[in-house]
């Protein structure tokens, strides 16, 4: 009898291929739309009804069975609220990761396996290795360790938002795309005909669609104008709430004339922005990073071992080493070169370099 498989399917191309290829290879399977959030925002309509439409289409042209698991309550207070929380706080959270480890991961997968399922899919750019090989497994090794790989698209590699899933999640998971490039998987879905094959991959915020950051703030948080201050101590500006800015940043500012400012910090109680010219400021750059929230997958980091750390999606591998010589509780990472705009919120992931692959060991919450 073969493994029942439900495949998380958010009407976009990717999960379209996941569902197909599974089917190709002999699971039953199942799609299921997630409803995580349906609420409509003043110029911006929610994707919801359009995506789940073209899910459902795609599972019929497949011929599986298709649900939808509404979950917008429990996103709206494991992830939005998350989310609203840090920007309030002042730091820069990030909710794609926070979806990943309390949602489909979780929440998805436990719905999931009472309702049946033998594992999960989804469509992400990442492998999932059984045992204590690094080839990803055709099939669940129950003595082994599940493993997290970075997928074989180094542009599309989707880890570092999957650093925060439980090994036990992963031992259930199946993300059959990772083995892929993404224009294969473009022309799989032409393949097999699937009418999402040309769709455009979906942009801004993780569940909301095309929406920016700060447009999806504005409706849910109560800013006051405020001082854009200079190294010097001189105001220069003024910006429209000290939360919609992170380090790095360099447009937004509306700070006219001369060369370009970048943010290197802020204070949420005097509502305060400070910002250089100075691309070589010290507060730019980072040798060293503190994590605390840490998260394993399979085991902790080794003090003296070389790691390789990410601290955006998309960011470079930078060859670092790890301690707890400085502080008791949280993990120092010292990068083996300068790392630019790390902001507190954000998370630094840590990988291990098994031959050609990259595993995830895990990572942490910058502070």
């Amino acid at each position: 009898m073969s493994q029942k498989v439900y495949v998380g399917m958010s009407g976009g191309v990717d999960s379209s291929v996941t569902a197909a290829i599974l089917k190709e290879q002999g699971y039953d399977v199942t799609g299921v739309y997630m409803k995580n959030w349906s609420q409509d925002l003043p110029g911006m309509v929610c994707p919801w009804r359009e995506d789940y439409q073209d899910a459902k289409r795609v599972a019929v042209q497949l011929g599986i069975p298709f649900k939808m698991y509404d979950f917008e309550t429990q996103y709206r207070e494991r992830v939005v609220d998350y989310m609203l929380d840090g920007y309030k706080a002042g730091i820069t959270p990030n909710p794609d990761i926070m979806c990943n480890q309390e949602v489909k991961f979780k929440l998805f997968l436990e719905t999931a396996l009472k309702d049946g399922a033998d594992m999960i899919a989804t469509g992400h750019y990442a492998r999932i290795a059984h045992g204590s090989g690094v080839a990803p497994a055709d099939s669940l090794d129950p003595n082994g360790k599940a493993q997290l790989l970075t997928g074989i698209d180094g542009n599309k590699d989707q880890t570092y938002f999957l650093y925060r899933v439980r090994e036990d999640a992963l031992a259930r998971s199946l993300m059959p795309i990772g083995d892929l490039q993404k224009p294969a998987v473009r022309e799989l879905a032409r393949k097999y005909g699937l009418s999402t094959a040309e769709k455009k991959d979906s942009q801004g915020i993780c569940f909301v669609g095309k929406v920016g950051i700060k447009e999806f703030l504005q409706n849910f948080v109560t800013t006051e104008p405020g001082a854009i201050i200079d190294r010097e101590g001189k105001v220069i500006g003024e910006h429209d709430g000290a939360l919609f800015y992170t380090i790095g940043q360099r447009h937004g500012l509306d700070v006219g004339g001369g060369l370009p400012y970048y943010v290197i910090g802020k204070d949420m109680t005097k509502n305060e922005v400070y910002v250089t010219n100075d691309i070589d400021d010290d507060k730019l750059w980072n040798t060293e990073l503190v994590l605390a929230s840490e998260h394993w997958i399979n085991n902790p980091p080794i003090p003296g071992k070389e790691y390789y750390v990410r601290t955006r999606y998309r960011a470079p591998l930078v060859k670092c080493f790890v301690s707890r010589e400085h502080y008791e509780a949280e993990l120092v990472v010292d990068l083996e070169e300068e790392v630019r705009a790390v902001t507190p919120g954000q998370s630094a992931v840590l990988y291990e370099k098994i031959d050609e692959s990259y595993r995830v060991v895990g990572g942490g919450i910058v502070i």
